[in-house]
């Protein structure tokens, strides 16, 4: 199982979407690996809050570029801020470039893009534990 690291325990998640649908998606994939959802956030703010408090207790973050308040990338800056070593993969309907770039050069991981697909989610994450944990 991708979701746990070599002394067994899970890695642990969080998630940042404004879609519930979504969260649940991203959850529905990643429980059966073996990873643990600790904590879901619907807008910027709400996760730099939660990231903020359970930082030792998050290994990788999903986040969702356009959500109300503020954006991802800004909420990606933030939580970079609070740990210069947060591992944040963007999650994003958009397929704009320029906002992707933007990610990736303030620190992302790596991102995806909607519709979510199983197997590109899976190795996505995979890359980033072995690149970025």
């Amino acid at each position: 199982m991708i979701g746990l690291k070599a002394d067994g325990s899970p890695y642990r998640i969080m998630i940042v979407d404004d879609s519930i649908f979504v969260q649940n998606q991203i959850k529905k994939l990643l429980l059966p690996e073996g990873f643990e959802i600790v904590a879901t956030a619907g807008h910027g703010r709400e996760a730099i809050e939660k990231y903020q408090s359970l930082c030792s207790g998050i290994d990788l973050v999903t986040m969702d570029i356009t959500m109300p308040g503020m954006h991802g990338v800004e909420a990606m800056k933030e939580i970079i801020k609070i740990n210069p070593d947060a591992c944040v993969i963007i999650v994003s309907a958009l397929g704009r470039t320029d906002l992707m770039k933007e990610a990736l050069l303030c620190g992302a991981a790596n991102y995806i893009i909607k519709p979510i697909k199983r197997k590109n989610l899976l190795q996505t994450i995979q890359y980033a534990i072995q690149a970025f944990i």
